[in-house]
């Protein structure tokens, strides 16, 4: 293997260690721009392109010069994320400033604008460029919400372009008309039509938010437009020219709105201890999230079901060039680029894998798989099935620092703050005492009598697994399972099970999650050997049993012996007797 290609995988072995997953892209060409990030940053921005790959000797030839060794790994792949990167956002910002307006006789826009027209201005619109930092949920078809930090930036195109009338002439009467001025006045931002941000007139606004206590809302970019016209009329009487002078102006509001969740993330820890020193902690959300770390240096920690990918907004591929009687279609300088995320086939994970946490229960709602939301050329491991939302993740480690908890959300720079449940953090957690006995047996069947105890107070244990949460009543989820049967322990703790088969039955406890219960319990298990030679009565079974079973051969051989004695040669009986 020559360098060159061991250099191309060793790359491709860095990607795929800060990502997760691959899938395919356009090459990046030449001269392309960064945008604030790196190269090999701005190569993981394109999965919605794509997937022709050519390789390096190709390409060298059809650009004059050589890609870097992540480029080319991202030529022919697309690339997914653990976390959400900021490349996106970076980009945006930056390539934002390549937007350029039309002139007063020419507006720009992207296809999808919802355009104005008025009696002088034409063409007007303010359309969204992108709402950042921000990520695009795939959640299932038609769930596919955009969710927004509560601190962030709205970025907006608006253009127009100013109709003359033209001059005339009429007998004695002579009209011209001039533009003396156009502007945009003023760019807002509102929330739910409440005005929350506003800027000076600007063809690119950036409106800077910060919402609050707020769970979704519609977020609409406005702008006003004005334009003021000189209208001059010439009365030629002869021998002098009289000119009359007059103004007209024009207001119009051009918007666009966007419907967002606001992405505010609170989590709500709970808190175990096991009997072995280990701990426990669960946290819930009620919102996708990313995952959260258990130590200061975060090398433990656990991941829901989401991953990420970027990709460009693909209504901003071109822009559309109007005037008085012209459109033009041209690629555009500023293409906008959103983090999505979607739930993965690789499900949740802790790490480390190896001595790390262990994922004790994950829980959220049912939901069919989101794979028609995503689009073409976006190739990811996204489920094919139905999958359940990671909103909450329990797990078990040997160390949990409490103070450095840190939780992620889907949203870059998003964190949840740490917030006291209802009720408490708490749950106890205890061993529990299981006990299994034979109470009766015979010869074809055994009665196994098992009982379960807190195994420090001495209290029944009472199950029923058809139990839901709150913690609430005197029974828990949890159940007991022997000899292929599934049992559940009575309000005296006691389960009895019947077996028809001799040898050693294994009971065990599955309890519940510690979620639920408090105080919680952890497993435990019992052994109950059974076999008929137990008992006086199962001997004298089994000799009642074999002698049975030896009867036709006692009965032959005497029967045998017999007719020997009297068919057989008498001197052999003789010399016998």
């Amino acid at each position: 293997m020559n360098h060159r290609v061991l250099s191309v995988l060793m790359a491709g072995l860095l990607v795929t260690s800060i990502v997760t997953g691959i899938v395919a892209a356009d090459p990046p060409q030449p001269g392309t721009e960064e945008n604030g990030l790196t190269e090999n940053e701005s190569a993981t921005l394109w999965s919605r392109d794509s997937d022709n790959y050519i390789s390096q000797e190709e390409y060298r030839q059809r650009y004059g010069e050589n890609r870097s060794a992540v480029r080319q790994v991202a030529n022919g792949t697309d690339v997914t994320f653990k976390r959400p990167p900021a490349t996106a956002a970076t980009w945006t910002r930056n390539d934002f400033e390549d937007l350029d307006a039309g002139g007063a006789d020419t507006s720009v826009h992207p296809s999808h604008a919802d355009l104005e027209d008025g009696v002088f201005i034409d063409d007007a619109h303010a359309t969204i460029f992108a709402v950042q930092p921000s990520t695009r949920g795939h959640l299932e078809s038609g769930e596919t919400p955009l969710y927004i930090a509560p601190n962030g930036t709205m970025r907006g195109f608006v253009d127009y372009r100013v109709r003359v009338p033209n001059g005339s002439s009429s007998g004695n009467t002579t009209i011209e008309w001039s533009l003396t001025e156009h502007e945009i006045e003023e760019a807002r931002l509102k929330k739910d039509g409440e005005t929350i941000a506003t800027e000076d007139g600007s063809h690119t606004p950036a409106l800077d938010y910060q919402i609050e206590d707020d769970w979704s809302a519609n977020l609409t970019l406005e702008a006003e437009i004005s334009a003021r016209l000189k209208k001059t009329t010439r009365f030629d009487q002869g021998n002098r020219t009289d000119v009359d002078v007059t103004y007209r102006t024009e207001s119009r509001n051009v918007s666009d709105a966007i419907d967002v969740e606001i992405y505010d993330l609170s989590a709500y820890p709970y808190y175990a201890e096991y009997p072995n020193g280990d701990a426990g902690v669960a946290i819930f959300q009620s919102r996708p999230w990313q995952g959260y770390t258990l130590t200061e240096d975060g090398d433990a920690r656990v991941r829901g079901v989401w991953r990420f990918y970027t990709a460009r907004n693909t209504n901003w591929d071109t822009l559309v060039q109007s005037n008085r009687t012209d459109r033009t279609t041209v690629e555009s300088d500023a293409i906008p680029v959103y983090v999505h995320a979607y739930p993965s086939r690789i499900g949740p994970r802790a790490e480390p894998v190896r001595d790390g946490p262990e994922l004790v229960d994950t829980w959220g709602t049912d939901h069919p798989s989101p794979v028609s939301t995503i689009g073409d050329n976006v190739n990811i491991d996204i489920v094919n099935q139905s999958y359940t939302t990671t909103y909450g993740v329990a797990v078990r480690a040997e160390t949990v620092d409490r103070e450095a908890l840190h939780v992620a959300g889907i949203v870059r720079g998003v964190n949840a703050s740490i917030a006291e449940p209802d009720g408490g953090s708490e749950r106890q957690l205890r061993r529990s005492n299981l006990s299994v006995k034979v109470l009766e047996q015979n010869q074809s069947q055994a009665t196994l009598r098992i009982e379960l105890q807190d195994n420090q107070t001495g209290a029944p244990i009472t199950l029923d697994d058809t139990r839901q949460y709150p913690i609430r009543g005197t029974t828990r989820n949890g159940y007991i399972t022997v000899a292929d049967q599934r049992v559940e322990t009575n309000e005296s703790g006691v389960a009895i099970v019947t077996i028809d088969e001799p040898g050693i039955y294994t009971a065990n406890y599955h309890p519940g999650s510690w979620l639920g219960h408090n105080p919680a319990y952890v497993t435990d298990s019992a052994t109950a050997r059974w076999h008929p030679l137990g008992t006086i009565e199962g001997w004298f079974a089994l000799v009642f049993e074999v002698g049975w079973q030896l009867l036709p051969f006692f009965v032959m051989f005497y029967a045998g012996k017999r007719l020997l004695r009297m068919l057989g040669p008498e001197d052999i009986f003789q010399q016998e007797l």
